[in-house]
């Protein structure tokens, strides 16, 4: 479905730029507001908890926003920095009708944006977005002053969620003896996740837990991993956890300082839950390695792709009605645990395999043999049709015939950046590197190579 202001993952951009300006957020909030007002009972107002990450602009739209729902008739909760999967969370234990999320993820602090939940703690629809799109285009209005809604500040948010996390952790396993570095990314979940390890057992040695507004996701956590491998190795750390700045994206680091991505640590906890009762199945995504693929077919473990993203992965969980699922960048959905992804709770689950079974990190991985993929990131030119791009189909079409069997192609563009992702497979990483320049080369001189 084409949409006009949602991304893969709601309104993302440049914050001042459209559509992340404060005129734009406020109708994005009242349009939302109309749209859950008008699925509740005449007289009740509409429930709506507003979570953000560290940055500095969180501020301006957090306030814009809540004078949109306001507007609309909507009663707010402020629950301050905390992680995106706490937002689906509470939203859902407190009977809430929406959550918000104001975060671009993984993205430098001069981005941000919306993302929505439901009152199950699952992200919108493709149609619900649509009909919030119809809205945002109308005039914006405002209730009657009797109608208005209030706001107030949800101070217990971060201990309801840390209670939430440990409830996902069995009960009799702890982590004493295990020395950890954390890094949060100086992102939402600097609070929560070093105490709850703390509270679990662990020595916690913090990483990127000192936000500022303008430091998050900036050579830390899970997209800038090398600070946590060297972090690990010198402090002789069992193991590390990096989250990105909203914190619902995971990497881990094994004793020897090897990175491990989210396709290992799902095949450590869908074969750990394996143990006990069969899986049928686990959804990857069309970027997800095709070593782990072939680690779930072994194990007599079902294997499919969905579209990339994390959303498109819940979809393809639920019409299968399976549990497990995740992308290579580190989204882990276990929905026997949350309804959504999360990094905290999927790098718990990690170390409850870790510790029922009396296993390191690297041997729990050992099965997985993870092909070599290079994937390159290229600027664009405004308005380029690299669909209808003659040389990138002929270079496409080269690459796959040299490839054969041994390897794949993935061409997709950014559902968050102005970017297009080339990927290669390859049994060699020079060849795989190779190739991928091969297409690179094909594009027009316009276009730049993006980190």
């Amino acid at each position: 479905m084409s949409r006009k202001y949602f991304g893969t993952d709601g309104v993302r951009g440049p914050v001042g730029t459209a559509p992340m300006t404060p005129d734009f957020v406020m109708r994005l909030g009242y349009a939302a507001g109309r749209s859950l007002a008008a699925a509740k009972a005449p007289g009740s107002r509409p429930q709506v908890l507003i979570g953000k990450d560290t940055r500095v602009s969180g501020y301006l739209l957090e306030a814009a926003l809540e004078s949109g729902l306001i507007a609309a008739g909507a009663d707010v909760l402020l629950a301050g920095p905390i992680p995106t999967p706490a937002v689906a969370h509470l939203t859902r234990a407190m009977r809430l009708d929406a959550g918000v999320v104001i975060s671009a993820s993984h993205n430098p602090y001069q981005d941000n944006g919306i993302k929505f939940f439901d009152g199950r703690g699952a992200k919108l629809s493709d149609e619900t977005e649509a009909r919030i799109e119809a809205l945002i285009d109308e005039p914006m209005g405002c209730v009657p002053s009797a109608d208005l809604g209030k706001a107030r500040r949800l101070n217990d948010a971060a201990g309801r969620y840390i209670e939430f996390c440990k409830a996902s952790f069995p009960a009799h396993l702890d982590l004493r003896g295990l020395r950890v570095v954390v890094d949060c990314a100086h992102g939402a979940a600097y609070q929560v996740t070093p105490a709850l390890l703390h509270e679990l057992g662990a020595e916690v040695i913090r990483m990127g837990c000192e936000p500022n507004g303008m430091n998050i996701n900036d050579g830390v956590g899970a997209v800038h991993p090398q600070a946590l491998q060297a972090a690990v190795r010198e402090h002789h750390a069992h193991l590390g956890i990096a989250l990105d700045g909203d914190a619902d994206r995971l990497q881990m680091v094994d004793a020897d300082g090897r990175l491990l991505n989210g396709d290992e640590l799902l095949y450590v906890v869908a074969m750990d839950r394996h143990r006990t009762q069969p899986v049928e199945g686990v959804v990857g995504t069309l970027m997800s390695n095709f070593g782990l693929e072939a680690a779930f077919r072994s194990a007599g473990v079902g294997f499919e792709r969905a579209k990339v993203g994390d959303r498109y992965v819940l979809e393809r969980l639920s019409e299968r009605g399976w549990l497990y699922g995740g992308e290579s960048s580190g989204h882990l959905i276990f929905l026997d645990r949350h309804s959504t992804g999360d990094g905290t709770i999927a790098a718990l689950q990690v170390l409850a395999a870790m510790r029922d079974q009396g296993r390191t990190l690297a041997e729990l991985v050992a099965p997985v043999r993870l092909m070599p993929q290079v994937l390159k990131n290229v600027r664009l030119p405004a308005g380029f049709d690299w669909k209808s791009h003659a040389p990138l189909r002929d270079a496409q079409a080269a690459v796959e015939a040299q490839l054969g069997q041994g390897g794949r192609v993935l061409i997709r563009p950014s559902g968050t950046e102005p970017l297009l992702r080339l990927m290669v497979e390859a049994e060699e990483a020079q060849r795989a590197e190779s190739l991928c320049a091969q297409l690179a080369a094909s594009l027009p001189s316009g276009a730049a190579a993006a980190h």
